[in-house]
């Protein structure tokens, strides 16, 4: 019993409201809010359906762009990890403005996209490049030299070796760095809803400050935390369903 409650998650999260609510009880309530205050809140704000409509604009910014970064950095990293001549040419590129967080893209994404979806959704695929390129990079160089031998002896050309050893021997750094760069989508769009935005759940956050509303901004950071653990189990089915064969998903 014990056991199928550390699986599902329920003893570590029932540790967690408790220590939460000994300590709300503990402090001013405009500090640290307790868990009831904070569900409180969270119904205020879906009685006008602000809260679902702030949910819903903040998921399909992250999930546009962070699959246009995805579509983007995948065949550039297969490109980039098969060619030396290329990888010698990008790699000091990529390895110096990968460092450059994407929040300090925002004002200038602003200034060249302006401050429609357009700049959010840019900020969101350059949160995104990076991390899935340089993984994608670094399955494809994983990948044996055997391997490949082996598929040319036997009359394969340079496109069959690539889509039929390299990109299957690759898939599981592929989707390590996709998970990894949903992550870092939700950072860059609540910096950007923060800064440039009249809807999402950064927005939100932000705009509760006015008010001293510091239990909506817990349900922002309860709400991100949710959104981005559904998106990762269902990326995660999504990869023990249909990669299965790859050994993408450990059981």
């Amino acid at each position: 019993m014990i056991s199928r409650l550390l699986r599902t998650g329920v003893i570590p999260w029932a540790i967690v409201l408790i220590i939460w609510s000994l300590a709300a009880s503990l402090s001013d309530p405009q500090f640290l809010p307790g868990p009831i205050a904070v569900w409180q809140g969270a119904l205020d704000l879906t009685q006008d359906g602000s809260l679902f409509l702030y949910m819903w604009v903040s998921f399909l910014r992250v999930i546009s762009g962070w699959l246009l970064g995805n579509i983007v950095a995948i065949p550039i990293g297969l490109l980039i990890g098969r060619i030396p001549v290329l990888r010698a040419l990008v790699d000091p590129i990529i390895n110096f403005v990968r460092f450059i967080p994407p929040l300090a893209f925002i004002t200038l994404f602003m200034l060249w996209f302006g401050i429609g979806e357009q700049s959010k959704i840019f900020l969101i695929m350059y949160a995104t490049f990076f991390i899935v390129t340089i993984n994608t990079i670094t399955g494809v160089q994983a990948v044996e030299e055997d391997k490949i031998r082996s598929a040319r002896s036997m009359g394969a050309s340079e496109t069959q070796i690539m889509f039929h050893v390299i990109i299957p021997a690759t898939l599981p750094y592929i989707f390590t760095g996709a998970k990894l760069a949903m992550g870092s989508s939700f950072m860059a769009i609540v910096g950007a809803e923060m800064v440039a935005a009249n809807e999402g759940i950064g927005y939100m956050i932000w705009n509760a400050r006015l008010y001293f509303k510091t239990d909506w901004i817990f349900v922002g950071l309860v709400i991100l935390g949710l959104m981005g653990f559904i998106m990762d189990r269902l990326f995660n089915q999504f990869g023990k369903v249909l990669l299965k064969r790859y050994n993408v998903v450990k059981e």
